[in-house]
């Protein structure tokens, strides 16, 4: 390492690297003081079995993950702080919103979800508006928080995603915490009052804190630099072209889809499966801080000890853990005190807490294969397009997300729960073999993922480029 090398190292991040950290850290926390919630909260609303997972998964977590390739180029032209404020009012109005039919609408929600439609249009056009927003929003923030990382962190840029991505599990767990306190003082429509409270605070740490990377002391852009702020809306849709014909990277794109149908899970059919089969009120929120947690704790180990296998071996071995991690579910339909039989000093019951040992193998699985994807992808690309597919490199999210709403929601209504009966209580009593078949279902769909992975890779190997 050259002398001017060693000294950058030792140089201190700029102040946009940590304005642009603290700012994720309370727009992670406004988006999970809300995600576990979001199935229940539009069912318990009156939107029946299907439209709260297609607009929360459907609708909501494709736009995050497809929006930013077109918000992205965006931000460039106006601007990272100013692509950041506009977001925030986008999230805060968005936010509000949601919970603007119970605060302000005369609605109220109910204590279990109801199968069928109970609220007219009116909610129906006041959510989707709601949801496009934070979508739009939240998809800004994307590129502009990541970029400003990339653009602040030199030749130190392992240290400077792995902040990075510490800070947003972080915010993970503290909009999940408050969120818990909140709901359980007031009500669930309240945790869209966090987010947009999250929202406000970001919004004014952007306004009187934050500033673009190129505005700060010594900043010089590197000698060659992309020109995406060259880029037109109409060439990134040209660009989608030249990436989709590529059949390497869209085969990857329709196998990687599968893993990600099964992580959609998490915020769609495990919350619906613990609120209409396990208990009344599910610490969802609760349950689902299991992935920050191993995440968190577990990612310099597992980086430590696998971090030298092949990234397409690490990529099979997440989709099978991820893959297991829904049969792991069938273990409490069979025993003989029940899921609904309390444990842990009978607080918590049988079928939550192997949601909790779901949620869990799940983040064991993003481990191993989340990072790994963005390695195997610059691999995969073509040479000298490398950044290219890599701005693409979260189609698969989008794909597994848009299949994963009205797909989850089919395996749950219509498989799991096919000749349930409904409790005094109002919970469902699930036939165990319908219910055994659902898990099995999500399991499969990972486990066929990882073995056309297999036979993709070998056919890569067979036909190289």
């Amino acid at each position: 390492m050259s002398e001017k090398e060693e000294a950058a190292t030792k140089q201190s991040f700029p102040r946009s690297f940590w304005t642009a950290n603290v700012t994720e850290l309370f727009e992670r926390g406004a988006y999970y003081a809300m995600a576990s919630f979001m199935v229940l909260y539009l069912g318990q609303l009156g939107l029946g079995n299907y439209w709260p997972s297609f607009l929360s998964s459907t609708v909501l977590w494709s736009l995050v993950y497809f929006l930013p390739i077109l918000s992205g180029t965006i931000a460039d032209h106006v601007g990272f702080k100013r692509s950041l404020l506009v977001a925030f009012v986008l999230l805060a109005i968005g936010y509000f919103l949601m919970g603007y039919p119970v605060w302000l609408g005369g609605h109220t929600l109910s204590k279990i979800v109801e199968s069928e439609v109970s609220v007219g249009s009116d909610v129906v056009i006041t959510v989707l508006i709601a949801i496009l927003l934070i979508g739009m929003g939240g998809s800004v923030i994307k590129p502009c928080i990541s970029g400003t990382v990339k653009k602040t962190s030199g030749l130190r840029a392992t240290l400077a995603f792995g902040i990075f991505y510490m800070v947003i599990n972080i915010g993970s767990l503290f909009g999940r915490g408050i969120s818990y306190f909140t709901r359980k003082q007031f009500d669930l429509s309240y945790i869209f009052a966090v987010s947009v409270c999250f929202s406000i605070v970001a919004f004014f740490v952007v306004l009187f804190f934050y500033r673009d990377v190129e505005k700060e002391p010594g900043y010089a852009p590197p000698a060659q630099v992309e020109k995406k702020s060259q880029r037109s809306i109409g060439r990134i849709l040209l660009d989608m072209f030249v990436v989709l014909k590529n059949p390497r990277f869209s085969l990857f794109l329709l196998v990687m889809s599968g893993f990600w149908f099964i992580y959609s899970q998490v915020y769609n059919v495990i919350p619906l499966y613990l609120k209409k089969v396990v208990e009344l009120d599910p610490a969802v929120d609760v349950i689902t801080m299991a992935n920050p947690f191993v995440i968190v704790f577990f990612q310099l180990l597992i980086t430590k000890m696998f971090g030298k296998l092949k990234p397409i071996v690490s990529i099979i071995i997440g989709g099978l853990i991820i893959s297991l991690s829904m049969i792991v579910n069938i273990v409490p339909i069979f025993l003989t005190e029940g899921i609904r039989s309390g444990t842990f000093i009978k607080i918590l019951p049988m079928g939550s807490l192997f949601a909790v040992f779901t949620v869990a193998m799940i983040a064991f699985g993003e481990l191993f294969a989340a990072a790994r994807q963005f390695e195997y992808i610059g691999a995969l690309s073509p040479k000298g397009q490398e950044g290219l597919f890599l701005g693409y490199a979260n189609l698969p999210m989008a794909i597994g997300s848009f299949f994963g709403g009205f797909g989850g929601a089919y395996i749950f209504n219509d498989i799991m729960c096919k000749g349930a009966t409904k409790m005094p209580n109002g919970l469902l009593e699930l036939n165990p073999k319908w219910n055994a078949l659902g898990w099995f279902i999500l399991m499969s769909i990972g486990l066929v993922s990882a073995f056309f992975l297999v036979l993709y890779n070998r056919w890569l190997r067979n036909n190289p480029a």
